[in-house]
């Protein structure tokens, strides 16, 4: 266990830090830099927030080049740590275009779904959901083709891919080449800002088949139509591996499924407290951060404003793990930016975070991960704060985000 030093405010201490403190855990230690577009913290979300406009949206979300015609909100990487929360942003786009307002909702309901499924299921979505996808081992990428190397590139150097770049690699990782999705997932998990076991997962799930029996097919077509001009400097521009659609795939259905699918009758658990719960009427004196809910708007963080916070590098999980230097870079801001505003300072430790806060009287927001519930019950706070649902888990089925759109209601 070891307490970490943290000074400065900016991008060059950020990746000072960790190149001094966590180079041992990451993917490649050689190279330790932050993302070229995406600083992280609560004043760079409200910053991205703030010149977001919906306008325009449906119509631009899926398009890729030139970066200039793209209408992707690029929030992704601070929602995932709870910078910026899902009922936080159904209200921002209010008074919008109606079409657009709707899209982006849309978007914002598939994340609630990757997050609801998740909670459910747990680490058993690195299996396939409903039906078995073809593949296996890890593929060579040519990047001699252009389509490949910009996307390659994009998420090697801003750790982000827009989503319609995110099915043509999962398409063309396993229809085309034939490696295993797992794999895959685990490879742009890696360099992901916004990497979650949930969103990821599902979204790899979806592209391959595993939920719906019908792989997404990656072909030039879909370069042409979202990448104008992208293939006319192309290697391949004549000759494309690509150019006809890939072979149809029929999938075998996965026989059990898991019992939790269709139906969960511990839906109260799943989703967590509906308002603070408290185990005892001791004072509290720590306030546990995690990657989850990592901004100065945590909830038990704001609650407890004079409060002491500490945030836990777990060194076994990033062992690994093994990510990109920029996912890190990026938490290192978020905790930068915590520590310049929360009046109860911030202390930040390497090891185990059942060990570090053993004995303290803790309090934290839940999150709905396994990770989280599986800490907690060691560490047993004495105060636990509600996840911010936008939608709060039910019963019904999550076989689909169909059914499970119809079923939900809101909670906001």
């Amino acid at each position: 266990m070891t307490l970490l030093e943290l000074s400065g405010s900016g991008r060059e201490d950020a990746e000072a830090f960790v190149r001094d403190n966590l180079a041992h855990l990451l993917s490649d230690p050689r190279h330790v830099q932050g993302s070229t577009r995406f600083v992280g913290g609560r004043t760079a979300a409200l910053d991205a927030l703030a010149h977001f406009r919906v306008a325009g949206y449906a119509a631009q979300r899926n398009e890729v080049a030139p970066r200039s015609r793209r209408g992707a909100s690029g929030l992704s990487p601070y929602i995932r740590h709870g910078l910026l929360s899902l009922p936080e942003l159904w209200e921002h786009v209010a008074g919008g275009p109606s079409r657009d307002v709707t899209k982006f909702r849309d978007e914002l309901l598939w994340q609630e779904y990757a997050r609801h499924l998740y909670a459910r299921v747990g680490t058993a979505m690195r299996s396939p959901l409903r039906y078995q996808p073809i593949g296996d081992g890890t593929p060579d990428l040519d990047r001699t083709m252009a389509c490949i190397d910009s996307v390659v590139t994009e998420l090697e150097t801003d750790g982000w891919m827009v989503n319609q770049t995110r099915m043509w690699m999962a398409g063309h990782w396993t229809t085309r080449l034939h490696g295993d999705w797992r794999a895959g997932e685990d490879w742009m998990f890696t360099h992901l800002l916004d990497g979650s076991r949930a969103a990821n997962r599902l979204g790899w799930q979806w592209t391959v088949g595993a939920g719906t029996g019908k792989p997404y097919g990656f072909s030039r077509r879909q370069v042409l139509n979202r990448a104008p001009g992208m293939c006319d400097g192309c290697a391949h521009r004549d000759r494309c591996p690509i150019e006809r659609w890939p072979t149809e795939q029929t999938l075998a259905a996965v026989d059990p499924v898991h019992p939790k699918l269709y139906a969960d009758a511990d839906h109260a658990t799943t989703a967590g407290p509906i308002s603070v719960t408290r185990r005892d009427n001791s004072n509290v004196d720590t306030v546990w951060l995690t990657a989850e809910s990592i901004g100065r708007n945590d909830p038990a963080l704001d609650a407890n404003p004079d409060t002491p916070a500490v945030f836990v590098f777990d060194e076994a999980l990033l062992t690994r793990l093994r990510l990109d230097a920029k996912r890190l870079v990026f938490l290192t801001e978020c905790l930068m930016d915590v520590a310049q505003h929360h009046h109860g300072g911030l202390s930040m430790h390497l090891g185990a975070p059942d060990q570090i806060l053993f004995g303290q009287r803790v309090s934290t927001t839940f999150a709905p991960v396994p990770g989280w519930k599986r800490l907690a019950a060691r560490i047993q706070p004495v105060e636990v704060h509600p996840w911010r649902w936008l939608r709060r888990p039910g019963p019904g089925s999550a076989a689909s985000f169909s059914a499970w759109n119809g079923r939900a209601r809101f909670s906001r």
